[in-house]
């Protein structure tokens, strides 16, 4: 054979089996996720927590992100869609709410996964995240209950679904493992935003003699806050994130979820094909929730209350206690 026409022949077909090779090694699409939440991520709590998540998520891996306020469930499963036919990866629906318009939208999306942040629907690409937020409010209602004049305390939320609920039902349950007789009232302002109305609805449970305040009502919360500011007296506690310092004056103590944790974590999963579909309950034990006293009103917590706190909690870390769960 021809020297020249072996090299010639030989020359391009190496060439082209390197490129085929790089190629087999370069990404052939970027990771894409996204967020909806249910109110604005301003909220210095649970939807704010999720927006930390996503640009965790695009900090550590790479991801192209975005995130849309949504309101209701024809734009929940509007949202998925949208994005899910710009070929997004994951895409995360910040509540229980979410959990019909993943189950509607994913068998025609099934490349995209789709993550509610509570609940109990599965599917092949859709999965929830449980966040034991109960663990913590349990605590709250032991504090409550021993520092109560009162034997009262109220509850203020958003809409009125069962993840909120639970919450709500373990504050009340801690309470009465110390003090049968104490008395939980709550109270829905039926969205996630309206200030106003968390406040009113506050203040009307003030009047009712409560004198501690749990919140779980995202942008609203912030009204919470105000009214017992107003009041003397009162203390309330912040839920999802760390509120302590949004209203230190108040504020006793907070129920924190590291949501953002939670979020690289299944991004992660789904990145790199590892993802399953199956509830994921994530609690103490997993470093996931915590209750963070405020150090500026630790004063309130005697050496005795505080060693109370710590011995239930850990009580909750050895399974040798089970906090009540709503679902």
């Amino acid at each position: 054979m021809n020297r020249r026409f072996f090299f010639a022949l030989v020359l391009p077909l190496a060439v082209c089996l390197l490129a085929s090779c790089q190629k087999k090694e370069t990404p052939t699409a970027n990771f894409k996720a996204a967020l909806l939440s249910p109110g604005p991520v301003s909220d210095a709590g649970w939807n704010a927590s999720a927006y930390e998540g996503l640009l965790r998520i695009q900090k550590e891996l790479g991801a192209e992100i975005s995130q849309a306020e949504v309101k209701t469930p024809a734009e929940f499963e509007e949202g998925f869609r949208d994005y899910a036919s710009k070929g997004f990866n994951i895409v995360f629906g910040h509540g229980f709410e979410f959990q019909d318009a993943a189950a509607a939208v994913s068998p025609d999306f099934p490349e995209t996964v789709f993550i509610t942040s509570s609940g109990t629907t599965i599917r092949d690409n859709v999965a929830p995240m449980v966040f034991e937020i109960e663990q913590a409010t349990y605590l709250m209602g032991i504090i409550a209950a021993r520092l109560s004049k009162s034997r009262r305390a109220g509850c203020v939320g958003g809409i009125e679904i069962p993840s909120v609920q639970s919450g709500f039902r373990a504050f009340e349950a801690g309470a009465k493992s110390v003090k049968p007789d104490f008395v939980v009232v709550s109270s829905f302002i039926g969205n996630w935003e309206d200030l106003g109305a968390a406040k009113e609805a506050t203040l009307a449970l003030i009047d009712q003699k409560a004198d501690f305040i749990l919140h779980n009502a995202d942008a609203a919360g912030l009204g919470v806050f105000q009214a017992v500011k107003e009041r003397s007296g009162i203390f309330a506690f912040g839920t999802n994130k760390n509120q302590n310092n949004v209203a230190p004056e108040v504020v006793l103590a907070s129920a924190v979820l590291d949501i953002p944790q939670a979020f690289v974590t299944v991004a992660k999963q789904v990145k790199e094909g590892t993802f399953k579909a199956q509830i994921e309950r994530l609690g103490m034990k997993d470093g996931v929730v915590s209750l963070v006293i405020n150090p500026q009103l630790a004063s309130h917590l005697s050496a005795g209350l505080m060693k109370e706190i710590e011995a239930t909690r850990n009580d909750i870390l050895n399974e040798e206690l089970v906090v009540p769960m709503g679902f």
